[in-house]
């Protein structure tokens, strides 16, 4: 299989790569050069936001492209177009943020869509994400996979959700906990959103997935669990009912990174249906196992990991913690 990967340095884009490279894959990696990509990979240069961008994808045929932009929606269209007529299959992954809010639970792949046109500029990620979408779906129809994964967590993440808390678990003392702790949890372990994109686009599949774990897979308590039993820093979990957090003027998902209280955004993020994915082969992998080499990861990295210039920092600080703590 020839694997055109387009990005493919940093976080979900290296982890498929790297999942390429191990299925023996010629992979060709096309980015801007600000970071090595992986071994045994052939690089090429370009910015997909400037004039011939694309030059250095002028030639070549490859069997599935695979694309995790976020911006806007123009180059999707542009690379897909390019690329339709010499590329088999075209994998684009997209976001469960792409569906209109609220939305029941159980929401599966048919439920209403925001607004979105593969000729607009950047305007807000969830509106370029299905901009990016239809941009693939006119290039490639059938032949195009939307992955809408969503919450994403493992090792060379970049947003800051799960280093911040391995950081927090490491560091020991009374730690807060956000409750309740049997909430369950949906996300996907980026190796096993490479695997399934890996693995399915060549099947055949086409369409729409929502990809990520079955709704409770983890709970907030599995994961905090794991994070200070592989960290060893002797945190004291404090489980905080989620009144008192909001009480205290903390914000969810920011500042206690993934975390969301019971309640209509909750299961709009973490009550999705995984039943067709499920049915194309997805496999998850236990919490335990994300935790552990999220972590073994990071000590590489001497415990700091790499972040997105584009997106903010996460977590709560120290202070705000221990008042809310009572400390």
């Amino acid at each position: 299989m020839r694997l055109l990967m387009l990005g493919g340095t940093e976080f979900v884009g290296r982890a498929i790569t790297e999942e390429a490279a191990d299925l023996g894959w010629d992979v060709t990696v096309f980015h801007r050069g600000h970071h090595a990509p992986p071994p045994g990979t052939t690089a090429l240069h370009g910015d997909r936001t400037a004039p011939d961008g694309l030059a250095a994808l002028a030639a070549g045929e490859w069997d599935l492209v695979v694309d995790t932009w976020g911006g806007a929606p123009t180059a999707v269209r542009d690379s897909a177009r390019l690329l339709a007529g010499r590329a088999g299959r075209y994998a684009y992954v997209s976001s469960r943020s792409v569906y209109c809010y609220p939305a029941p639970v159980g929401l599966a792949e048919d439920g209403p869509l925001v607004e979105g046109s593969p000729d607009a500029s950047a305007t807000a990620y969830a509106e370029d994400k299905r901009g990016g979408e239809l941009a693939a779906l006119d290039a490639f129809g059938e032949r195009a996979l939307l992955v809408r994964a969503g919450l994403i967590l493992g090792p060379y993440e970049n947003v800051g959700r799960l280093p911040w808390w391995l950081g927090r678990a490491a560091r020991g003392g009374p730690m807060i906990a956000p409750g309740p702790r049997d909430l369950p949890l949906q996300y996907i372990d980026v190796r096993d959103l490479a695997r399934w994109t890996l693995r399915a686009a060549p099947a055949g599949h086409g369409g729409a997935f929502n990809l990520v774990s079955p709704s409770g897979h983890a709970t907030m308590g599995g994961l905090l669990d794991a994070c200070v039993s592989v960290t060893g820093g002797g945190a004291e979990l404090r489980w905080t009912d989620p009144a008192a957090i909001e009480a205290a003027g903390i914000e969810p998902w920011t500042e206690l990174p993934g975390w969301l209280p019971p309640g209509e955004l909750h299961d709009f993020m973490c009550r999705a249906d995984v039943t067709k994915a499920l049915a194309a082969g997805l496999e998850c992998r236990p919490v335990e196992e994300t935790v552990a080499d999220t972590w073994a990861w990071l000590r590489s990295l001497g415990g700091v990991a790499p972040q997105r210039p584009d997106r903010p920092m996460k977590g709560v600080s120290p202070d705000r913690e221990a008042a809310l703590l009572g400390l």
